[in-house]
């Protein structure tokens, strides 16, 4: 067998008598979980023991004398309660003891004082109830001591270092210490590791550290502790890692870490930190690290390399927008929006309504959802601007005008398009669930109906930006500028503001509005509409409220989810920040985006027009295609024709051997009433160009042939026409049209100068 193990350890035992079960390599017994009740009889040169996993419960005196080559003792995992005070004498080369997962409950003065060169004692998940400076007597070498998760309601009065000079490494975390006074570190100057975390320290002195000068690391966190003494880190000059979270109840002065220059890591997970300011961590110019509760605190930080958490759900440590899904997004429903509703109102104008008030509010709606397209444009602009370096700016961005406007417009159109959507609503159940009612809504109603609704969300929208000690910066919460999360740093005032719209103003539109809905149909359902009166009367109400309803179902799945969130942060619940971000990039606005959709493009109404203008269209197009194809063809006829005539020239200049041609043909005047054709009149105009020679007789001709032909044209449309008399075409005036029929062919030639028309002839003649 080959001396040495895998691991390139000696496995060939140098140990002439040992216990059979136990396992031999080199000087080092290994007993462990063998069940044993007590210390086997072991070789005295062993270096290495191991006792784990057994059942011993008490260590008694001189139990280890025999051992002084031992280094090493292993003694986890038994069920000892009991140590004598003399039951590691002799054990004068041992380095390394480790009494972990046992049932000690007290250390008798002096147990360790023969260990003299013992560098780590770990006595970790025992039953320690407390323990005295005189249990760590004589422990000259100590290096680590470990006291983790046992019972310790407190620390010795006394300095805990007089018999541990040499202490580097210091672990009471998982007891129930409540308080650590002034003199307890006394005489621990080579202390640099000192962890106090899962404690119930509430009380800490102003000087409990003074004395750690050379401390590295300190680990306060998961405690109970509410205030921290001004100048409690003052003599820390070489702490380089701080540990203070989930302290819940911590305040933080201003100036706590002015003392701390050499401090690289800083945590500070599950504070609110409501004074937090950027002169707070300013003075820490070594600070790489840091670690808050939330993602917003970093930009208070911005010098800081490493902020965690690095993301909200909507921003990041980078950029404003966290992902490319979202930067995608808030253009696409940008462009949706502001494309989609501008589109609206440009057809709704241009196409005469039935009702004119109805559309009226339309435009008015779709104006109020443009706004939010407008926000989103804000939105994506100012993540291309901080992309790759935002918590450099974050604070800055948040607390800027350019902020708080985007957030004002977002504000603004969404408590318009609500009250909108509200009045429309209840307008239509007035005309259907009333159908004999004299409620018809009027101009000056609707007016100032609009007006009203226009001026309360500016009130509400713009009103927080005019008491910032109210209100705070209540639309700079997040780096979209949207105040839809509450939290704890917000301030009284704003949190029920912000209350008061979302889960008042808004929930009794949305609850309004499906009772609405719902007592419509319920109406319409009850009548059977009986009679074709009134079926005729309500028909197009109807159709208005059905569409109406879907652009209410959409609403409720944009708002029921912000009702459910606004409830949720009103609770201090946590809400994952990728939510928050969906809900204000996507769910808020797409009900804005989804709006001209459902209320004009998908309306019988809306596709007869748009159907109608087309057909319009095509056939003016094909009519003035033919009319200039037949110019085009008789042109050259119809230009010897005229030059023969009398068409006048003018003679030609010397210097240039150009002329000017003259001739006169018919200009068509059209008098229609009620789509027909009720008479003809001619008048002369005079075309002007200067081309001369047979190119200018050419366009002479073409332009008198197309006029002939129109003219032609128009007396075989009137035929079987009685010319109206003057007094019968003076009473019908208001309702006549005049057509000018312009030969479009005439706009081909690009050397015409002029078209000179003479006054229109007086209507009857």
């Amino acid at each position: 067998m080959s001396p040495y193990s895998r691991k390139g350890k000696l496995t060939e035992c140098l140990l002439e008598i040992y216990p059979k079960s136990c396992t031999c390599q080199g000087k080092e017994l290994d007993c462990d979980g063998l069940n044993l009740r007590s210390i086997p009889n072991a070789p005295p040169n062993i270096t290495v023991f191991s006792l784990q996993k057994n059942r011993l419960r008490t260590l008694p005196a001189f139990v280890f004398r025999r051992y002084a080559s031992l280094e090493k003792l292993y003694l986890q995992n038994n069920q000892i309660r009991s140590v004598s005070s003399r039951a590691f004498s002799g054990l004068h080369n041992l380095t390394r003891l480790y009494l972990s997962h046992n049932h000690i409950t007290v250390l008798k003065p002096r147990v360790f004082q023969d260990l003299r060169w013992l560098e780590w004692l770990i006595i970790d998940n025992n039953r320690l109830i407390k323990i005295s400076q005189k249990s760590f007597l004589g422990l000259q070498s100590l290096v680590m001591l470990v006291l983790l998760n046992n019972t310790l309601h407190e620390l010795p009065r006394k300095s805990i270092c007089k018999g541990m000079p040499q202490l580097n490494w210091f672990d009471l975390e998982g007891n129930q210490i409540q308080s650590v006074r002034n003199s307890t570190f006394l005489g621990c100057d080579q202390l640099t590791v000192l962890v106090l975390q899962r404690n119930a320290l509430s009380l800490l002195g102003e000087n409990t550290f003074s004395p750690l000068k050379k401390l590295g690391e300190l680990d306060i966190s998961a405690n109970k502790i509410q205030k921290l003494p001004l100048n409690i880190f003052q003599n820390l000059q070489e702490l380089s890692n701080l540990n203070l979270s989930y302290n819940p109840s911590l305040s933080i002065h201003s100036q706590q870490f002015d003392f701390l220059k050499s401090l690289e890591s800083l945590s500070m997970e599950g504070i609110e930190i409501n004074n937090i300011q950027n002169r707070m961590f300013k003075p820490l110019r070594a600070l790489s690290h840091i670690y808050f509760k939330k993602f917003q605190y970093c930009g208070y930080a911005p010098h800081v390399r490493s902020c965690k958490p690095n993301t909200d759900g909507i921003s990041s440590f980078e950029d404003l927008l966290a992902n490319v899904v979202l930067r995608v997004f808030v253009w696409v429903v940008a462009f949706a929006t502001c494309f989609g509703n501008l589109f609206v109102v440009c057809m709704r104008t241009y196409i005469r309504a039935e009702n004119q008030l109805h559309a009226l509010s339309i435009k008015s709606l779709c104006c109020a959802d443009c706004l939010m397209g407008i926000y989103l444009f804000f939105v994506g602009a100012y993540d291309l601007r901080y992309r790759g370096e935002y918590n450099r700016h974050a604070q800055l961005w948040m607390a800027s005008v350019p902020c708080r406007i985007m957030g004002s417009l977002a504000m603004l159109s969404t408590e318009v398009s609500v009250l909108l959507l509200t009045y429309l609503t209840i307008e239509k159940y007035l005309c259907i669930v009333f159908p004999f009612s004299n409620f018809r809504p009027k101009r000056c109603r609707t007016f100032s109906v609009l007006t009203a609704i226009w001026l309360l969300g500016f009130a509400v929208a713009f009103t927080p930006l005019w008491n910032e000690d109210f209100f705070g910066n209540y639309y700079g919460r997040n780096g979209v500028c949207f105040p839809l999360h509450s939290d704890q740093t917000e301030r009284p005032g704003a949190q029920a503001y912000s209350v008061a719209i979302f889960l008042g103003v808004n929930l009794i539109a949305f609850v309004t509005i499906v009772f609405c809905y719902i007592s419509m149909f319920c109406s319409v359902r009850r009548t059977g509409l009986q009679t074709a009166e009134l079926c005729n009367r309500i028909s197009k109400e109807i159709g208005i409220a059905k569409r109406f309803f879907f652009i209410v179902f959409t609403d409720a799945l944009c708002w029921l989810p912000i009702f459910l969130l606004k409830l949720l942060s009103l609770l201090h619940a946590e809400i994952p920040g990728s939510i928050t971000s969906w809900v204000v990039i996507f769910i808020l606005p797409i009900n804005s985006a989804l709006n001209p959709i459902l209320y004009t493009l998908t309306t019988r109404y809306f596709r007869e027009k748009v159907r109608h203008l087309l057909r319009e269209r095509w056939r003016r197009r094909s009519e003035l295609s033919e009319a200039a194809a037949s110019a085009a063809a008789n042109g050259a006829v119809a230009g010897t024709a005229a030059s023969a005539g009398g068409a006048q020239s003018v003679p030609p200049s010397a210097s240039q051997g150009h002329a000017k041609v003259g001739f006169t043909s018919s200009l068509i005047w059209l008098e229609t009433f009620d789509g027909k054709t009720s008479g003809a009149t001619v008048a002369s105009t005079t075309i002007v160009t200067t081309n001369g020679g047979a190119a200018g007789q050419a366009m002479a001709g073409a332009a008198t042939a197309g006029v002939a032909a129109a003219t032609a044209m128009t007396t075989t449309g009137a035929s079987g026409a009685t010319p109206r008399s003057s007094s019968s075409s003076s009473s019908s005036s208001s309702t006549s049209t005049v057509a000018l029929c312009r030969f479009s062919f005439l706009k081909r030639f690009s050397n015409i100068d002029q078209i000179i028309l003479p006054p229109p002839p007086p209507r009857g003649t």
